[in-house]
């Protein structure tokens, strides 16, 4: 019997059985029809051709001697007129070797020998019905991206979008590793997971990671996973996130901030293809495609000796480079549009669309946070408007660029007015820039990353700094006094 995850859908599902013999026609059909699945049938090829022009098909099971048009002439029309159905080929005694040959040649589904195996069937059927799902996903995926403007999840109708979306199909069937570069809120995850449902892996799982949210001490383990016992709490085995994504694609969000010597364990998994637990003897063979993304400079970070340089290469092999919002404004309505959509079905509103100032407005605006600072305005103004058109009073009070104080005024507003004068030191202007954005967005330390184009560790890194450098010069000054 088919597994219980192929009876959800299988109702659905379509087998068209071609076979001359009326016998084992009639009981191939009852076999499958026990599957839960509904079945055509035909006494050669060139019906089948017929049935497949009129009915909707989503497997085939053929014989491969039959009168007229046999197996082979049958399966060789269907891939001249591109027509992609899983077919299985059923064979008898002495006909192996052909139909190994159609399976190579003609790109079959798989071959079984007469009489066929019951549970051997059903779970060919299962696969192959998984195998269409996926074809037609793809499609679907392609058709949007040609006439919406639209891929997967990812929108853009400009020419830098359009040039993302085409290294995603070039990268997508392949195994190769991808690195993925841009701002902070550029949709990364987004081109990660699109670039997997495209691939030959779609079926199988997606891991995201952040490695700029995960404590230095706990990032082995859940990349690599734990034996138990192997250290405090280690109360059970633990998979890590390769043996999870195991012929899957991980997603590795923020690499630069990975630590040197865990990216010195990463670099010896992606060469030899095997992991070795926390605490484990024996190495664990592993078949995952890695994308990587990083919103640092990469020559900035190999220069500061941030990102090991064989790593770098050895997950640069395909680099796909998002553009900011601000460099693709033409863009914005149409993602308003899809925002607003999903906004409206999440919290159930009936926005039917934004007023031409409040789009004006947002088309003036620079959009430090990117689209993920797009989606965030219009879900807020979504919330406050919650039907009818979205007006410029809906906006965020603080929409806009941070406003830069000049030198000369009075600091009574703020503690951290921004100077930029010639000759004052650059960590002193970072400083000041940072603190004054943190100051506008009401200390949200999350929204300030965003604006700033750096991650939240980094983030808190410089605070530390700071907060640091504070306590020296009061203990400086204290032992002078």
């Amino acid at each position: 019997m088919p597994h219980a995850t192929s009876q959800s859908t299988s109702s659905r599902s379509t087998i068209l059985i071609v076979e001359d013999d009326q016998r084992e026609l009639q009981s191939l059909a009852q076999t499958v029809c026990s599957f839960g699945y509904r079945t055509e049938t035909a006494p050669d090829g060139a019906v089948a051709l017929e049935k497949i022009a009129s009915t909707r098909v989503d497997a085939i099971i053929t014989d491969l001697v039959m009168p007229r048009m046999d197996g082979f002439q049958f399966l060789r029309a269907l891939r001249e007129r591109d027509e992609d159905y899983p077919s299985i080929v059923l064979t008898g005694f002495g006909n192996i070797d052909k139909a190994i040959s159609i399976v190579h040649d003609l790109r079959a589904f798989w071959f079984l020998e007469k009489p066929a195996q019951t549970n051997v069937l059903a779970t060919l059927l299962e696969r192959a019905i998984h195998y269409r799902s996926l074809v037609s996903e793809t499609e679907q995926l392609q058709r949007q991206l040609r006439y919406h403007g639209f891929l997967g999840d990812l929108y853009g109708r400009s020419p830098a979008m359009q040039e993302v979306f085409s290294s995603i199909r070039q990268v997508a069937p392949s195994s190769a590793s991808v690195l993925i570069t841009g701002e902070s809120g550029t949709g990364k995850e987004l081109v990660a997971n699109t670039v997997h449902k495209l691939s030959p892996r779609a079926g199988r799982p997606f891991l995201a990671i952040n490695c700029a949210a995960l404590p230095e001490t706990l990032m082995e383990s859940e990349l690599f996973g734990h034996e138990k016992g192997s250290f405090t709490n280690a109360l059970n085995r633990h998979a890590g996130c390769f043996e999870q994504a195991h012929q899957g694609t991980l997603f590795l969000d923020e690499i630069g901030e990975m630590p040197l010597p865990m990216q010195a364990k990463l670099l010896r998994v992606l060469q030899e293809s095997v992991v070795r637990r926390v605490g484990g003897t024996t190495d664990i063979p592993v078949d995952v495609r890695v994308i990587a993304a990083t919103n640092r400079s990469v020559g900035e970070a190999l220069g500061h000796k941030q990102l090991r340089e064989d790593l770098y290469y050895r997950l640069n092999v395909f680099n796909i480079v998002l553009p900011p919002l601000r460099h693709r404004k033409d863009d914005i309505p149409g993602l308003a549009d899809a925002i607003i959509r999903h906004v409206n079905q999440k919290h159930e509103y009936r926005i039917a669309d934004i007023h031409a100032e409040t789009m004006e407005r947002m088309l003036d605006h620079s959009w430090p946070g990117n689209v993920r600072e797009l989606r965030n305005v219009l879900e807020r103004a979504a919330i406050v408007a919650r039907d009818g058109t979205l007006m410029p009073e809906h906006l965020p009070p603080s929409f806009g660029t941070p406003e830069m104080r000049p030198a000369s005024q009075p600091k009574g507003e703020s503690q951290n007015a921004f100077s930029a004068e010639v000759g004052r030191p650059l960590h002193e202007l970072e400083k000041a820039y940072i603190l004054l954005t943190l100051e506008s967005v009401n200390q949200n330390r999350k929204r300030a990353a965003a604006i700033l184009g750096i991650s939240l560790r980094t983030l808190h890194n410089r605070l530390a700094e700071y907060a640091n450098a504070e306590d020296e010069n009061l203990a400086a000054a204290r032992a002078v006094n």
